[in-house]
């Protein structure tokens, strides 16, 4: 069924232009705590909402929380906090549902809202269908609550201290980081305050970027997708390692201290080899989405781990981990999911548990990622008028078995359409760059001949 209101992962748009309404919020605060009521009674519903630094956080945070108020229900507001942390936060505080308002990555005029069930994990399809039909209902004005019985609102004044506790018990407690100097990019987000102090009280010396938040500078050229900054700095001060999260610090791209940088398919090699090592690794794969380099696929295979493939999606990563045992799993960009700490993918932690086997093995980083072979890799983005099945159409079916077998195993094709945009994805992935990037662009091409984009 195609969503009207959900993305992959929640919704997600221009603040203050539909979607992204104070009136599409509060009939989603409405829709959430008629749907997760009851759970501490039914007359009683709990529901936690954190966001992250935009300027429109607050009129998102305040109209989720009327709607959750006129049903009833208790909120309990926790101000900024990574979107990890409120999944910590929800099912620690035993809470009915989690909101978080976040964009992650995005600019700050856009903003999002994503949900947890009170177990801490992202809501299945299945529910967010069930929130689409209430909001596009009629029927949400049954569920106001009596007079007597609105709802109340009050802030968690030591939200961030839980949850830094958690960070840090997720660190082995026989290391510190004492004598370790660590570049920290917040951008200017949800971690601005509690990723310096999880690192510091461990013991590292930290040099912290993007750590003051205006309302309109979250991922303004700070951040993981602006890496060259934390690469500059780690330079500069000579540091151990880099680190740089995304507005609402799910995700990190890590920085030697050469200045190499690491995204997350080499962290999921160096993070599946160590728990390996260590009898920790269930289920005996690792589970990453269509877009992970092949390279990951082989440096597993070299470990006698296998690789899970996912649609592009850390809500589908974990799923698949969930459904099939496996405690490992991430994407690309550098959501890491390590299910033995939390239940979505989180920068801070995937950041610790780098720094863990860094201190176990007495290796830098650049050591110990060194033996990752990244295959040249090419996207090419098309513009379609339709989105018919690629296996519909024989020129396409043809071209790609073709260039498959030319490839014998040491390379792959990867073709999909753009789950928000009138686009078909190509990717191309091989040995030799040159051929990698003609590949693309015939098979992008010959897309272009046959759907018509403009």
């Amino acid at each position: 069924m195609k969503r009207k209101l959900f993305g992959t992962d929640g919704v997600r748009g221009t603040a203050n232009r539909h979607p992204m309404t104070a009136e599409t919020a509060l009939a989603l605060g409405q829709a959430i705590a008629h749907v997760f009521r009851g759970g501490n009674g039914p007359e009683h519903h709990r529901i936690i909402i954190g966001k992250d630094t935009r300027l429109s956080g607050y009129l998102f945070e305040n109209a989720m929380a009327a709607g959750i108020c006129a049903t009833g229900g208790e909120v309990l507001l926790v101000g900024p906090m990574p979107t990890p942390g409120m999944a910590f936060l929800t099912a620690d505080m035993r809470c009915d549902a989690g909101v978080m308002i976040s964009a992650s990555h995005n600019p700050y005029e856009d903003n999002g809202i994503k949900f947890f069930s009170r177990d801490g994990f992202k809501l299945a399809d299945a529910i967010e269908g069930q929130l689409e039909d209430l909001v596009f209902g009629d029927s949400l004005s049954d569920f106001s609550a009596d007079p007597d019985r609105v709802g109340t609102a009050h802030r968690i004044d030591d939200a961030q201290g839980r949850y830094v506790v958690f960070l840090k018990k997720t660190f082995p407690m026989e290391y510190t980081l004492d004598g370790l100097r660590v570049v920290l990019d917040c951008a200017h987000g949800a971690a601005y305050k509690v990723g310096p102090t999880v690192l510091s009280e461990l013991g590292a010396e930290v040099f912290a970027l993007g750590v003051e938040p205006n309302g309109r500078n979250i991922n303004d050229g700070v951040g993981s997708l602006y890496v060259e900054h934390t690469v500059a700095r780690v330079r500069e001060v000579r540091a151990d390692l880099g680190i740089a999260l995304d507005g609402d610090a799910d995700r990190c791209i890590l920085v030697c201290e050469n200045g190499e940088v690491v995204d997350g398919d080499a962290l999921l090699a160096l993070c599946a080899g160590d728990l390996v090592d260590r009898g920790g690794l269930r289920g005996g794969a690792v589970v990453a989405t269509v877009m992970s380099n092949i390279g990951l696929e082989k440096a597993l295979e070299a470990q006698g781990v296998g690789l899970v493939r996912t649609q592009v999606g850390d809500r589908y990563v974990v799923e698949a981990m969930r459904a099939g045992g496996f405690n490992l799993g991430g994407e690309q960009s550098g959501h890491m999911i390590f299910l033995d700490h939390n239940t979505t993918g989180d920068g801070l932690i995937t950041a610790l548990q780098t720094l863990a086997i860094m201190k176990r093995t007495g290796r830098p980083l650049s050591e110990l990622v060194a033996g990752f072979e990244r295959f040249p890799q090419t996207l090419i983005n098309v513009p379609v008028a339709e989105k018919r099945p690629f296996e519909e159409i024989p020129e396409v079916s043809d071209a790609v078995s073709k260039l498959e077998q030319e490839m014998a195993g040491r390379g792959r094709i990867l073709l999909r359409y753009s789950g928000t945009e009138n686009k078909a994805r190509v990717m191309v992935e091989g040995e030799n760059e040159d051929r990698v990037k003609a590949t693309a662009q015939e098979l992008a091409d010959l897309l272009r001949r046959r759907l018509g984009g403009s």
